[in-house]
C-alpha cells in the first residue's frame, strides 16, 4: 500500500503507511519518517525520530493482534512531530525499569522515554496507538 499523504491543522502533512506486523516493517518505517521530516525540513532530527520508530514498531511487532500495524508520522504542532504506531491490541504497554541484565529485550520504552519530549498510549475500542513526541529544534 502506498504512503497516505493527509492535511493536518498545522497545514503540515500527515504521513502514513499500513505495513506487515513484523521486525522487518521498521526499516520501511523509517524510510516513511526519512521522507517526512526531509519534505519538513527537519533532517536534523532524522537520526532520533528513526531510533524511536524502531523501538515503536518492534513493540508493536512483538504485542499486536493482527497481521498489519499501521505508521503515523504527523507535525502536531510547528514545534514537535508525533511518531505512532497503531496496532489491534489493547495491551498497555510497560516501561521496563529492572536491571537484569541477561535481559537483550524489553527496554524499547526506555529508549523513547529518553529520546522524545513526550509519550503515551490512545486506546481505541478496537487497540491503540503508541507514540512520541520529539521537539522541533529551532521552531519558527
Amino acid at each position: 500500500m502506498p504512503v497516505t499523504a493527509t492535511p493536518r491543522p498545522t497545514g503540515h502533512p500527515g504521513y502514513s503507511e499500513t505495513l506487515p506486523r513484523e521486525p522487518e516493517s521498521a526499516a520501511v518505517a523509517r524510510r516513511l519518517v526519512r521522507i517526512a521530516l526531509a519534505t519538513w525540513g527537519l533532517d536534523e532530527l532524522v537520526d532520533d525520530a528513526a531510533l524511536i520508530i524502531t523501538e515503536l514498531v518492534s513493540n508493536a511487532a512483538d504485542h499486536g493482534r493482527l497481521a498489519s500495524i499501521r505508521v503515523i508520522v504527523s507535525r502536531t504542532s510547528e514545534d514537535r512531530v508525533r511518531l505512532g504506531v497503531v496496532d489491534r491490541s489493547k495491551e498497555l504497554p510497560t516501561m521496563r525499569t529492572d536491571s537484569n541484565g541477561e535481559q537483550i529485550r524489553g527496554r524499547g520504552l526506555l529508549i523513547v522515554d529518553a529520546l522524545t519530549e513526550r509519550w503515551g498510549t490512545e486506546l481505541y475500542p478496537w487497540g491503540k496507538q503508541v507514540w512520541g513526541e520529539i521537539q522541533v529544534r529551532n521552531a519558527a
